[in-house]
């Protein structure tokens, strides 16, 4: 065992031994105010102080004349102690008095000696601080009694034990508390290991998580809640170190790509730079267009950096929103008419539908146009440039009670199920491309996180051969 272990042994035993030490003193203290009283002059004494006073006082009784008379030593001890005092006959009749208590009687019969004797008091009147102990003293060949009454409150109690067996009750009482006390010492030693020995294997559990060679335990025994909690531990663990082992290769995909994306339009704007810085002769045509191309792709890392700094501000809910009530059909309409008329598209189709609930085309609805723009904008262009020369796109726009639903679909290749699953990634690129396309795979999740930011969802259906189908889901509220 390590010495962390006798350590934590040793601890746990002392904190075992220090509770049964408190148990031991609490017992001994509560036995103690059991069998100790404050005698009259408020100093405690045993609760046989009493009994064994009586018992004594008959040597302070002596007969002068035939009569029971008192010392001087067993007055002074009587007013001292505040104890009074009755002798009576052998017919029970009172004889001789000091200090008796006002509820003292002259006569007592044998019924009422034996009560007294046994009780201590007189009867359910008598007072409950007051206690009468009896004694026998014999004299001129007759026999007295003598009644000693304490200001205290003393209760006689009567145990009957087996004579044979408890004929050493003493050392019996020892040996019996000796063995007890041995087990109990024993026991918490067996306790304080195997406690020891838990923790040393749930320390060794918590290191084998950090050092990642943590192999689950059944969930059994006391400590099952702590490893339910490490296996529960471990497997989160795990999940991180697969999610940051996926970030860190996406981010070194990503690194790559933009690097080179990057240089891409950097070096035909060095190269037609230093055409243009030569001393060679060019005619204005070939002027404009190296200006040409030097502004198309510098105009192509303008974008690359705006969609990297729209990004950071996602992250970070820096970016800026306007949002204005404006009918959302006539806005995605214009949009598509928007993209038709550039030459690149202008051969397309883009089909336009809306619900029959919708009155003259119109759904106002609280948006930012410029991020809105950006967004569909982004879903259409994609649709046109992934899905081929004939692909064709619908904007569909259906309302009910308590969402405005707008579902962005093609029939172009469509995805599979791996891509359908990372689409939404920041950095990643789709994989079923006939060729490298130009684009910093920011698009989607950019659009993603404006739609999140106008409290909407994004969903994504699609299959190969079969077409792709986006649904942009907002929460509305129409007034009746």
């Amino acid at each position: 065992m390590k010495p962390s272990g006798y350590r934590t042994t040793f601890h746990i035993y002392l904190i075992f031994f220090l509770s049964l030490l408190g148990t031991l003193i609490a017992v001994c203290y509560l036995l103690g105010m059991l069998i100790t009283v404050p005698n009259p002059n408020g100093k405690n004494v045993r609760s046989d102080w009493a009994k064994t006073f009586a018992q004594d006082f008959s040597e302070y009784i002596i007969f002068i004349n035939g009569s029971p008379q008192i010392k001087q030593t067993g007055i002074e001890i009587l007013q001292e102690t505040h104890v009074g005092l009755q002798i009576l006959d052998a017919a029970g009749n009172e004889i001789y008095a000091y200090q008796k208590p006002d509820n003292a009687q002259g006569y007592y019969s044998n019924t009422d000696l034996l009560q007294l004797y046994q009780t201590g008091h007189f009867d359910n009147a008598s007072p409950e601080d007051l206690t009468a102990f009896i004694g026998i003293i014999t004299g001129n060949e007759k026999d007295y009694a003598y009644v000693l009454y304490f200001p205290m409150n003393i209760q006689k109690v009567t145990m009957y034990l087996n004579g044979d067996r408890f004929a050493g009750g003493k050392k019996l009482i020892i040996l019996i508390i000796s063995i007890l006390l041995t087990i109990v010492l024993f026991l918490g030693l067996g306790y304080g290991l195997f406690i020891t020995k838990a923790i040393s294997r749930l320390s060794a559990s918590i290191r084998d998580i950090s050092g990642r060679c943590y192999l689950p335990v059944k969930e059994k025994g006391v400590f099952r809640d702590l490893k339910k909690s490490l296996n529960e531990l471990d497997g989160e663990v795990k999940a991180s170190d697969r999610l940051r082992e996926k970030t860190e290769t996406i981010r070194r995909e990503w690194i790559s790509n933009i690097t080179h994306d990057l240089k891409t339009p950097l070096s035909p704007i060095k190269g037609y730079a230093e055409i243009l810085c030569d001393d060679t002769e060019k005619t204005t045509d070939q002027c404009q267009r190296y200006a040409e191309i030097m502004l198309k792709n510098a105009s192509y890392m303008e974008k690359l950096i705006d969609d990297l700094k729209l990004t950071w501000q996602l992250e970070n809910d820096m970016l800026p929103i306007n949002r204005q009530e404006q009918n959302i059909v006539r806005f995605l309409r214009e949009l598509s008419i928007d993209i038709l008329n550039c030459p690149e598209y202008e051969e397309r189709t883009i089909a336009f539908e809306c619900s029959n609930n919708i009155a003259d085309e119109t759904v106002m609805f609280s948006f930012d146009k410029k991020l809105l723009t950006r967004t569909f904008q982004n879903l259409i262009i994609n649709a046109f440039v992934h899905g081929g020369k004939d692909t064709e796109v619908t904007v569909q726009i259906v309302v009910s009670e308590y969402w405005l639903n707008i579902t962005i679909s093609d029939n172009g290749k469509g995805l599979s199920a791996a891509e359908t699953d990372r689409l939404f990634d920041r950095y990643y690129r789709g994989t079923n491309t006939e060729s490298k396309t130009e684009g910093t795979g920011l698009g989607l999740a950019i659009a993603k996180n404006i739609i999140e930011l106008h409290g909407g969802t994004i969903s994504v259906t699609s299959g190969l051969g079969i077409g792709t189908a986006f649904l942009i889901s907002f929460p509305v509220c129409q007034e009746n």
